[in-house]
């Protein structure tokens, strides 16, 4: 599903279709690449939505079966909240995404009072694997730091965050690497709030290498 034109594959990555090994390429891309920074925060919200039908919607029902009144409602919710917020926090969630993709200093200018990250880690005594996430709220969402210990590699693992709702967000990937006991340090970012997450994941290959409850709920 590689698209020689990387930027073609923003939407599959927001949508999470994307395999373990191409997403880990097109984040190495979105690193560089401000524009699909962008077009992944926007993606954000569409992507929440499908996920919360896909998880309230029973096998049995058809694809396009016509909504229910519980699913209409949240979807009234979401949109009265983002008109409330207005296009000033549309500008902000852009100015944000575009500064999370080039980095430097002027993230700080972002940064509003109490919004300093707080820390949560665990240790899985099965696989032996550390992490430690640091969260901060921002008006897009969460901006996440987190590192792990993990001597089983080389694999590809990701950072999932799992919403009080169900819903899961793929906050970043990497490679760990080759036997070694150093930490692993990533950056990555999710749409939901702090209070809104329950728990965060690390994975590999299907697998739940560790576990952090959110301590912010």
């Amino acid at each position: 599903m590689w698209s020689q034109d990387r930027h073609h594959d923003v939407g599959a990555y927001a949508l999470g279709v994307l395999d373990e090994v191409e997403a880990f390429h097109f984040e190495g891309h979105l690193r560089e690449c401000p524009r699909c920074a962008v077009q992944v925060a926007e993606f954000r919200p569409a992507a929440r939505q499908l996920m919360l039908y896909r998880r309230a919607t029973p096998r049995s029902v058809h694809p396009f079966a016509g909504p229910g009144p519980r699913l209409l409602d949240r979807l009234l919710d979401e949109v009265g909240n983002r008109n409330r917020a207005g296009r000033r926090r549309w500008l902000f969630a852009v100015a944000a995404s575009v500064v999370f993709a080039v980095g430097g200093p002027a993230v700080a200018i972002l940064a509003g009072p109490g919004e300093q990250k707080t820390a949560v880690a665990a240790t899985d005594t099965k696989t032996g694997v550390w992490a430690e996430v640091k969260a901060a709220d921002k008006l897009w969402g969460s901006e996440i730091d987190v590192q792990v210990k993990d001597a089983s590699g080389p694999r590809v693992c990701q950072l999932v965050v799992i919403g009080k709702d169900g819903s899961e967000e793929t906050v970043t990937s990497w490679m760990a690497p080759d036997h070694t006991d150093t930490p692993s340090a990533m950056k990555g970012g999710a749409a939901m709030q702090r209070e809104d997450i329950s728990h965060f994941e690390v994975r590999s290959d299907g697998e739940r290498l560790v576990t952090l409850k959110s301590p912010w709920g």
